[in-house]
């Protein structure tokens, strides 16, 4: 040992020496201790630092049998640290008795384990000494038994449906371990495992040392695919075994929002902080990762004694239940997300998310070519004339009369910004309810004068625009230039500045058509995500706006005028009335221009907003009408 080393281990041992509370008389010359101080001192922080021939040195028995004794003492538990205070020491002669108070770190995000300990002592050669037996280990620890650590993990339990279904299937999943009591060299198959799987030598070897011998210990887990590109490798190891585990966790529609579960990969036990956590899982995104600490649980933990030559338990000397998991219920109908997977089916891009309007609830998110979570609830898409809804809720609130004849021009300039409105040839002057059916851009622009930047702010408020609601996953709530002069208004009346997200409307949808703005729901338990998941958000819940009647009856009438007469006619469907509006914009990303088509509207009690890449401005209400229609309830 280095000079540099050796320093580093006294410095250690002394502050160990320090936290017991522990110090060495000045002895001179050759007579014997006068106290036990010393030997209780040399014994514990040899035995807390690792030192355990220091620690050997302080007791009667074969040195080596109590340097492997005690360092088997930390494999067998598995112990990331051991901790000793001292209690009290008492002195009869040439004996004495130390009792002392000991914390274990079991390690792996387990509990930390304490008791208390004795150490006997006598005077040997003018010397104290510990009178070595296993009970100074522990007190119920006796001569042909040994300490071990008994987990028993949760399965990983289900993302729900609103009825209670599963949002999963059955998947395989290949289960490598060892029967340790069968291994007869653990560390050389740890050695080879670790070159095989890249997780830890060391891990996987305290993993089978601190377990009882006769029990099944899972070191990895694996895919169908990885388990076939790696198996005869595997197989090759000698004294490994395989189980085969076939856990729900292979996610239905909507995958996105339900998310994916991938195996314990050695980049997440460095995460994780051990070689497999309850469940063997991981959720990589959806609501898995959201809800990854409640969907596993924590692992029943118990600390045992075993005999050596049964592998059968002696004693449990301490046990904890662990944390109970528990599903995740959402609120997606899973009838209704088949109806919104087959409405959106196409060659375009599209997104279709329905929400119950009284309440909320997302019922379902599909969506073609673009993502579940960061396209339909989180995109950040122009809104056209679709926000025409925010819109003449704040010129209504102005007192525009829907009845106002408002000319709808091909081409229209507004406080300097250019308006165009396609297939128009001249001039027409249609009321303000059929410019609105139509989405009429050029017409909604021309009324910037009449509302203030304030009033359309509030409306945007109102609906949610730009509110700090969230969900368990990322979520876009919209934005809003600033409405600072006429050309700013005017472009944001015509949906030109403003950025919404499929949510965000149907949202807006929900909130006419209850005449209440809710934020959005998708889990009802638990109520709070698991705060360890990046990505997830607790906050105080956001309250329902309830709106002004009036003017959301005549909202109403707007928008059913939208599908009986307007641009939106395509979304009709048997049943309830539909109510609704069509739009078409362009949106421009790094210079790549897309065209969009949106709808937003509802029927019943469902609200939904569709959103298609598409020129065609009645492409999303063909969406929508579809989803209408087989979305009807079933007799």
């Amino acid at each position: 040992m280095s000079f540099r080393s050796f320093g580093v281990v006294r410095a250690r041992a002394v502050r160990a020496a320090l936290a017991l509370g522990l110090t060495a008389p000045l002895l001179t010359g050759c007579f014997e201790e006068p106290s036990p101080h010393e030997a209780v001192r040399d014994f514990l922080v040899g035995w807390q630092t690792g030192d355990y021939a220091a620690a050997a040195r302080r007791a009667d028995g074969d040195q080596a049998a109590v340097r492997k004794a005690l360092e088997g003492a930390r494999l067998q538990l598995d112990a990331a640290s051991i901790r000793f205070s001292l209690r009290d020491i008492s002195q009869d002669g040439d004996a004495a008795q130390a009792g002392y108070h000991a914390e274990v770190d079991l390690g792996e995000n387990n509990p930390l384990w304490q008791y208390d300990g004795n150490l006997p002592l006598h005077l040997v050669g003018g010397q104290w000494k510990v009178r070595w037996s296993p009970s100074v280990i522990h007190p119920d620890l006796h001569p042909g038994q040994r300490l071990a650590v008994a987990t028993v993990p949760k399965g990983r339990r289900p993302v729900l449906d609103r009825n209670g279904n599963p949002l999963q299937d059955e998947t395989v999943l290949h289960v490598a371990g060892v029967y340790p009591a069968k291994v007869k060299d653990p560390g050389r198959l740890c050695d080879q495992l670790s070159k095989v799987t890249g997780f830890a030598q060391d891990r996987l070897l305290s993993r089978i040392l601190s377990s009882p011998p006769q029990d099944f210990v899972p070191l990895a887990t694996f895919g169908r695919t990885k388990f076939a590109q790696i198996r005869s490798k595997l197989e090759a190891i000698q004294g490994l075994e395989f189980q085969v585990d076939n856990p729900p966790v292979a996610p239905k529609s909507p995958t996105q929002i339900v998310g994916v579960v991938t195996a314990i990969t050695p980049e997440a036990e460095q995460k994780l902080g051990g070689p497999q956590r309850a469940g063997d899982t991981l959720g990589r995104d959806g609501l898995q990762k959201a809800y990854q600490d409640q969907l596993t649980g924590s692992t029943e933990t118990r600390v045992v004694i075993l005999d050596n030559a049964t592998g059968r338990q002696v004693k449990e000397l301490k046990a904890w239940p662990g944390r109970e998991n528990s599903s995740v219920q959402t609120t997606i109908d899973s009838r209704l997300q088949s109806v919104g997977d087959a409405a959106v089916a196409g060659p375009r891009p599209a997104a279709l998310v329905a929400v119950q309007a009284s309440t909320g609830q997302l019922l379902a998110v599909s969506t073609n070519q673009l993502h579940q979570e960061n396209d339909a609830l989180a995109g950040k898409f122009a809104a056209g004339t679709a926000f025409s809804v925010v819109a003449a809720e704040g010129l209504l609130q102005s007192g525009l009369d829907p009845k106002q004849k408002v000319p709808c021009s091909a081409d229209r300039t507004v406080g300097g910004a250019r308006f165009q409105q396609p297939g128009i040839n001249g001039v027409t002057t249609p009321t303000f309810q059929t410019d609105f059916a139509q989405g009429c851009v050029t017409a909604l622009a021309s009324l910037a004068r009449r509302i203030s930047g304030q009033r359309l702010s509030a409306s945007a408020s109102q609906f949610g625009i730009g509110g700090d609601w969230k969900l368990p996953l990322k979520t876009f709530s919209g934005s809003m230039d600033a409405p600072d002069g006429d050309a700013a208004i005017a472009k944001i009346m015509a949906g030109q500045g403003a950025r919404v997200s499929p949510l965000t409307m149907a949202l807006v949808a929900a909130a006419v058509k209850s005449g209440t703005w809710r934020p959005p729901v998708l889990v009802t338990s638990p109520v709070a995500p698991d705060p360890a998941a990046g990505d997830a958000v607790t906050q105080a819940p956001t309250q329902p706006v309830t709106l002004d009647p009036a003017i959301i009856a005549k909202l109403r009438t707007l928008m059913r005028a939208g599908v009986t007469s307007g641009a939106a006619s395509a979304a009709s469907a048997p049943g309830d009335p539909v109510y609704g509006v069509a739009a078409e914009v362009t949106q421009t990303e790094k210079k790549e221009r897309t065209r969009l088509s949106w709808f937003v509207g509802w029927q019943g009690d469902i609200a939904v907003a569709v959103l298609a890449e598409s020129g065609d401005t009645a492409a999303a209400s063909v969406i929508a009408g579809s989803f209408f229609r087989d979305a009807q309830p079933q007799t």
